[in-house]
């Protein structure tokens, strides 16, 4: 599903396997349906783009709406990298938890998948959310101490 007004940078996974950041507002579900789109991603923002770190990732303001808070500072993250077309990095990141985990910034989860070889990377929402199901359990620590239920996930699947 596609929001009625764009309000951000999307991530835009397209059928031939690459991967392209776009701006929301720019643009609308059948342009993007056109060019070969199969799915979008939108929170952000942008994390790496042509292998490079996004200047001043650490200052962007996302959904501080009800409910929600800054996703600046050291926070529980979650990205999708891309390395190469249809070659993908998740990386979930803990944090809250103290002695455990302090989280990152979003420059450091940029560090990170840069690291990791992303020559594009998309932050995804983050805080109680960041959990990682592996082979049907959690694999990481949520900062609650608990899997959080979430309005939506990305789920990848083996294709055999």
């Amino acid at each position: 599903m596609y929001r009625d007004e764009g309000a951000r940078e999307g991530l835009a996974l397209y059928r031939d396997g690459h991967v392209e950041v776009y701006d929301e507002t720019r643009t609308d579900a059948q342009s993007l349906v056109d060019a070969g789109v199969w799915s979008t991603l939108s929170f952000g923002p942008a994390l790496v783009e042509d292998g490079e770190i996004v200047a001043g990732i650490d200052d962007v303001e996302v959904d501080t709406n009800v409910g929600n808070h800054s996703i600046q500072g050291e926070q529980p993250r979650t990205a999708i990298g891309v390395v190469d077309e249809n070659h993908l990095l998740l990386v979930v990141v803990d944090g809250r938890q103290e002695g455990y985990s302090r989280g990152a910034t979003t420059t450091e989860l940029a560090e990170i998948l840069q690291d990791l070889g992303a020559t594009t990377a998309y932050n995804i929402d983050g805080g109680g959310s960041s959990t990682l199901w592996f082979d049907g359990e959690v694999v990481n620590s949520p900062s609650q101490g608990r899997e959080r239920g979430t309005s939506d996930v990305l789920y990848v699947a083996d294709g055999a």
